[in-house]
């Protein structure tokens, strides 16, 4: 099973990759329309948002949080 490099989620199944590729590295949620990979600033609002609605966290916090998260993953090392 690979894991997403920009948000961490398990891609088990080829529709969970983006463009229900097996070959991206990345997951269906951190993908543009087009394929490509979102940016930082794209997948930190995005995990904000996430995290504001499923853990009930202020918006701040849950900014803060996302920030944490992706500071882990591959493809945002070096980033904050």
């Amino acid at each position: 099973m690979k894991i997403c490099i920009a948000c961490g989620m398990p891609m088990e199944q080829p529709e969970d990759f983006a463009g229900a590729d097996p070959a991206k590295d990345y997951c269906r949620y951190c993908a543009r329309p087009d394929g490509s990979m979102q940016s930082y600033e794209e997948k930190l609002a995005g995990m904000t948002e996430f995290i504001v609605r499923t853990q009930g966290l202020d918006e701040q916090a849950a900014h803060s949080a996302a920030r944490g998260m992706m500071a882990k993953l591959p493809a945002w090392q070096g980033r904050d």
